[in-house]
């Protein structure tokens, strides 16, 4: 063992050869000697001066303008790594003769320059990665407030933060992720508002995590949650430069991931992933009635289809006789149990979803809406289900739509299914056992060590008007305690409520 980890860190600090043929078969050796990898050799006052870099990231323009030219130009004195790296017009350079070193930088779109009998050489980074431009949220849209969103380009979203948060005190610190394919992540933060400790925990997640490499953001928040076996989502992730500049000042932090278009916050809760960015652009009073809107849809989305299956199943005295004429009709033609009833219907709108999300857009928009009204009038009309079902089944389609979060949407139709399944076995008490199952999970799971359920539990009603409900702009001057900021002032009460006319 001792002497696989002494070989392991003999081949990570291995310089290549002064000479420059040499130099050349070592970094082939290490590229593999791939396409794309060009080696470009020029004679510069006598001396020999090699180019080499991937040719998908370095365009002909830049190195013709940035290097070429500048080497044409300087003498033979100069032609050294020391007075190159003083005199190159490019603004990041660094100096190494470390082979590993060379070959990461030059997969990330670098130009290494080397002398040849010179003992280290340049590193020039000039590369241009495909990028689109900034765009509206396609994911996560609003009607209020800005419509940008973050890019795959982790640069342009970290302009698009800083834009927003003009701020000394906003610190940005980089760590690096992954063994094969290396990627940059960024850690965001107000360092005088911020815990220290959720920043702490971060870092030592991203730095404990081992992997090959991160793809995207997604696959990062799973990889560093509390509880990966929970169906519940423990970080909050977004495309919304503005919902993540919000969480900042309210003590969050944030987590940039080169390449992809989302951003990781955290410490969140249950209740973060109902809340939109747009409550806090409309009014106190809308904003309030959207939230419990939210709420209530979630709850009946749940609940809904259970409870129609326990009550035709175990409760009949609980359906008014007006309704149970009609809904024993409905279902005289039915060949299936209450159960098997709600669980193909339910399983037929996931599939119906599933099939709108994956077809192109022109053609998704409308098998949703068509593929529901042909089969369920379809299926009604074959005796296969009953009316009653197909307005509960679109009923929690709906409210589960509601929920701001993607990922939480999910959660909340996964998690229909087993209580169907105990409401079809035990009735009413199936349904509490598994509510009270899935709310005992709930109060044990954190994130970043916090609890998820806060602020219903720990109780904190200050923080309420921050998650369930919104109150007028005076009563937010104090940062929501859940965040536990160091600095939990925002502006000072008595100034908050001053509000005077200019005659006064």
């Amino acid at each position: 063992m001792f002497f696989k980890n002494k070989k392991k860190t003999a081949q990570k600090t291995q310089p290549h050869s002064t000479n420059m043929d040499k130099c050349i078969e070592q970094l082939k050796t290490c590229l593999h000697d791939s396409s794309d990898f060009v080696i470009k050799t020029m004679k510069i006052n006598n001396k020999r001066v090699l180019l080499a870099y991937l040719s998908e990231f370095i365009k002909d323009s830049s190195l013709n303008n940035h290097i070429i030219r500048h080497l044409n130009r300087v003498s033979q004195d100069e032609l050294t790594y020391q007075c190159l790296r003083e005199t190159l017009p490019v603004a990041k350079l660094s100096v190494t003769n470390q082979l590993p070193i060379i070959s990461e930088n030059i997969v990330r779109g670098h130009v290494y320059i080397f002398v040849d009998g010179d003992s280290a050489g340049i590193l020039a980074e000039i590369g241009e990665r495909a990028t689109r431009a900034i765009d509206i949220s396609l994911n996560e849209s609003t009607i209020f407030g800005p419509k940008v969103s973050f890019t795959e380009e982790v640069s342009a979203n970290l302009n698009l933060v800083r834009g927003r948060i003009d701020d000394p005190n906003l610190k940005v610190e980089k760590i690096i992720v992954g063994k094969r394919a290396k990627t940059s992540v960024y850690i965001v933060y107000i360092s005088d508002i911020a815990d220290i400790e959720n920043v702490k925990t971060f870092k030592q997640r991203l730095e404990e995590l081992d992997v090959d490499t991160i793809i995207d953001s997604s696959i990062l928040s799973q990889q560093i949650e509390d509880n990966s076996l929970s169906i519940f989502p423990q970080f909050t992730v977004t495309e919304l430069p503005d919902l993540l500049t919000t969480s900042l000042i309210h003590g969050k932090v944030g987590l940039l991931v080169d390449r992809s278009p989302t951003a990781i916050i955290g410490p969140a809760t249950f209740l973060s992933f109902f809340e939109s960015s747009e409550d806090i652009y409309v009014r106190w009073n809308m904003g309030t009635f959207l939230r419990f809107l939210r709420f209530t849809s979630i709850f009946l989305s749940v609940l809904l289809t259970p409870a129609y299956v326990a009550v035709l199943t175990f409760h009949y005295e609980v359906i008014p006789s007006a309704l149970l004429n009609s809904l024993g009709e409905s279902r005289a033609n039915v060949p299936f149990p209450p159960v098997y009833e709600a669980l193909i219907m339910e399983f037929v709108i996931e599939m119906l979803r599933e099939a709108a999300a994956r077809l192109p857009i022109k053609v998704g928009q409308s098998i949703g809406v068509v593929g529901g009204i042909v089969i369920g009038t379809a299926a009604v009309q074959a005796g296969f289900t009953s009316n009653i079902l197909i307005i509960i089944i679109g009923l929690s389609a709906i409210g589960s739509f509601t929920a701001p979060s993607y990922i939480m949407g999910t959660t909340i139709r996964l998690i229909r299914f087993p209580i169907i399944v105990l409401a079809g076995l035990w009735g009413g008490v199936g349904i509490m056992f598994c509510f009270c199952f899935i709310l005992i999970h709930l109060l044990r799971l954190t994130t970043l060590g916090r609890p998820y359920m806060s602020p219903v539990y720990p109780l904190r009603l200050r923080d309420w008007k921050y998650s369930l409900f919104r109150s007028p702009p005076q009563y937010y001057s104090m940062r929501p305690e859940t965040n536990h900021p160091s600095d939990s002032q925002r502006i000072p009460l008595k100034k908050q409520k001053m509000k005077k006319d200019i005659d006064e």
